[in-house]
């Protein structure tokens, strides 16, 4: 089945990629993956990597959802084409509204409502309907620096709807947003995988 979808992330996850978009005819996100586990991609379906509002036509092989990330499709092995792009002007069309990004009731030691339990949408306490949003936020600012065991750390602080939030980040953009800011205060934040027992909410794409 061929799909042409809006791309709105284009982030870095193991050091590969991890895709999301808007269908383009229907508005669902999509998130393109590598196998049933939602394995990332590599470089292959294309000669460049694709980018945020762009709009690409991909081959999706398999609905593969998963507890947290209900969006997944297994992609096939034909190229990704390019059909063109939005205009910045038209992201508004494509916003979500949710009421909170997956709650704001967790949080980690350096975060802010930036997790939920794993354990709570295996049981089926917590229904994860789509682990995509993209969102226009307030008071947003953008953070890199190096923490206490020398690591980067990359994160974002804003408010949706009212409530903070502290997010990490894996826009491999974010130098350029930091040194010339040009974005909209919309982000695509993204439900992640589980990792010790929590589903971390991520920055995906700051537009």
């Amino acid at each position: 089945m061929k799909k042409v979808i809006v791309v709105f992330a284009n982030s870095v996850k193991h050091g590969l990629h991890c895709v999301a978009g808007k269908d383009a005819g229907t508005g669902e996100w999509i998130r393109p993956v590598a196998d049933a586990n939602g394995k990332e991609l590599d470089n292959k379906h294309g000669e460049y990597m694709v980018k945020p509002l762009q709009k690409v036509e991909i081959e999706l092989v398999k609905y593969a959802p998963l507890s947290n990330q209900p969006e997944n499709w297994i992609v096939g092995p034909a190229q990704w084409a390019q059909r063109f792009k939005i205009e910045p002007h038209e992201i508004e069309g494509y916003l979500d509204e949710p009421e909170t990004l997956w709650g704001t009731e967790w949080k980690s030691q350096k975060g802010t409502a930036d997790r939920v339990p794993y354990s709570e949408i295996e049981s089926g306490s917590i229904e994860i309907t789509q682990s995509l949003y993209l969102v226009r936020v307030r008071d947003l600012k953008l953070n890199k620096y190096m923490n206490a065991w020398n690591k980067t750390e990359r994160r974002a602080s804003f408010s949706y709807n009212g409530s903070p939030y502290d997010l990490a980040i894996t826009d491999p953009n974010l130098d350029r947003h930091l040194e010339a800011p040009q974005h909209q205060n919309i982000l695509c934040v993204s439900l992640g995988e589980e990792y010790e027992g929590y589903c971390y909410k991520i920055v995906a794409a700051i537009i």
